[in-house]
């Protein structure tokens, strides 16, 4: 069955006098996520998520499309781990300047970055736009700091961790190894206490950082808890969704 709110899914039929107060642009990456993940998760997350958040906005009567995933970031820290493919930044602002030329010569003013990788930065970015767009509306959002992670998984980390793996024995089981497979996600911390404290800043470079690609040990994983942090997250993203359809760019501020 179609879903009207997913581009990639409805129609010309369907959009002929359709109406969008709000695009939905889904970000991802394609990279090593430790031994037992597929290259596509943050894309797999980014799909799921933002589907189902729509889903659940569309029934309270949201006026909104998700477009196709964008399923390259940054990893300019990974150019040494095979097959992690690299946008730069610049590219990543000139994809991102013509799919917001197509919406405001349509009318659609509204649009949110649906990140799904760490390593993307798009805050910057949509500054720029907004100098060249006035009269539309950018945001950009990270899925994986919506929630406070400590409720739902007992280690931590950003990268192929316990929460990323529960996510995506979720969302697509038959794709990740069994967890005696994975590696321990073991990181090493920078040499200058300042870049551990977070108020110093540089990006990591992947190899010297880890050696299976991921930070967090993923073994405590399990289907359930990422049913449960899913859930969650997209009841949360779909408040988020409805808000962002029914605001006045004109009048956002109480």
């Amino acid at each position: 069955m179609i879903r009207p709110y997913l581009l990639a899914e409805t129609n010309w039929k369907h959009l002929t006098d359709a109406t969008v107060d709000l695009a939905i642009l889904p970000w991802g990456a394609t990279e090593a996520h430790n031994y037992h993940l597929p290259y596509g998760t943050d894309n797999i997350e980014a799909d799921g998520i933002a589907t189902e958040a729509a889903r659940l906005a569309w029934e309270r009567g949201a006026k909104i499309m998700v477009l196709p995933t964008i399923p390259f970031g940054i990893n300019t820290g990974q150019s040494d781990i095979f097959l992690d493919i690299n946008l730069n930044p610049s590219t990543q602002l000139a994809i991102l300047r013509d799919v917001a030329a197509t919406l405001n010569r349509q009318g659609v003013k509204k649009l949110l970055v649906f990140n799904s990788h760490g390593g993307n930065s798009f805050k910057v970015l949509l500054k720029e736009l907004g100098l060249e767009y006035p009269d539309m509306f950018f945001c950009t959002s990270d899925w994986f700091r919506s929630l406070d992670k400590t409720k739902y998984f007992e280690e931590g980390g950003d990268h192929a961790d316990e929460m990323e793996t529960s996510l995506v024995m979720h969302l697509r089981p038959e794709l990740v190894l069994p967890l005696d497979e994975a590696g321990p996600g073991d990181e090493r911390k920078h040499r200058i206490h300042a870049f551990t404290e977070g108020w110093v800043s540089a990006e990591r470079r992947w190899s010297q950082v880890t050696d299976d690609t991921g930070i967090g040990d993923p073994r405590k994983a399990t289907r359930e808890k990422g049913e449960r942090y899913f859930r969650d997250v997209t009841a949360k993203f779909a408040d988020l969704f409805v808000e962002l359809t029914a605001l006045d760019i004109d009048d956002m501020y109480a």
